[in-house]
């Protein structure tokens, strides 16, 4: 029994070795996720009680880039070894009209930019390349209240704007009852790809909350 206990906690150890490794060299990894919040529901569920500059209807801030993150076909990397340059505050405070924040985007430069073997202007250039690639449904701009939707009419809209994506290269994501992030899955090179396992968690909800742009 004890054999069969140790033998089975090497398993689990490395099963959670595999989903997030952290400290690997940089640049070895399969494909990136492009992560784009919707910033009205995090706002709603987290900014707001933070106090976020984000969230101040000022902005108008819709889908924001989150990060773009290294992933391998299963599992992925973070805090990488890497002999680049950290940002500086200047290049970080640049990103903060796609990103709503500097600190985002330096902490996304600290745990998924040191994988991506690029130096932290040419990945940040790399995030803005990708951000920019994706046309953000005009559709959810137009709400003017909230509203509660399936997950999968967000997806439709992500792929009816965007004809080189796939069901297997986009996933939306849901937390706590709503919408959360559009993920699409892009190649070194920022071209469509299919997702691994690790990041197609399509929500399955119909009833997510949505709220308006601010």
């Amino acid at each position: 029994m004890r054999k069969l206990l140790l033998g089975l906690a090497a398993v689990l150890t490395g099963f959670a070795a595999l989903a997030a490794a952290e400290g690997e060299p940089a640049g070895e990894f399969d494909y990136y996720v492009l992560a784009l919040s919707w910033s009205p529901n995090w706002c709603a569920q987290e900014g707001d009680a933070k106090g976020a500059d984000q969230c101040d209807a000022r902005h108008d801030h819709g889908w924001t880039l989150h990060g773009l993150w290294p992933q391998y076909h299963r599992g992925w990397p973070s805090y990488c070894r890497t002999a680049e340059a950290p940002p500086s505050r200047a290049m970080s405070r640049e990103m903060a009209d796609i990103m709503g924040s500097a600190g985002l985007a330096w902490h996304q430069w600290k745990k998924h930019g040191t994988c991506s073997g690029l130096s932290a202007r040419d990945y940040y250039g790399a995030m803005r390349a990708a951000y920019a690639a994706v046309t953000r449904p005009a559709v959810f701009r137009k709400l003017d209240k909230p509203v509660t939707l399936p997950a999968s009419v967000v997806e439709d809209a992500f792929l009816k704007e965007n004809p080189s994506l796939s069901r297997d290269s986009l996933t939306i994501t849901c937390r706590d009852g709503a919408i959360q992030e559009a993920r699409i899955c892009l190649s070194k090179t920022l071209a469509p790809v299919p997702c691994g396992r690790d990041a197609i968690k399509d929500c399955t909800l119909k009833d997510a909350r949505f709220a308006p742009v601010r």
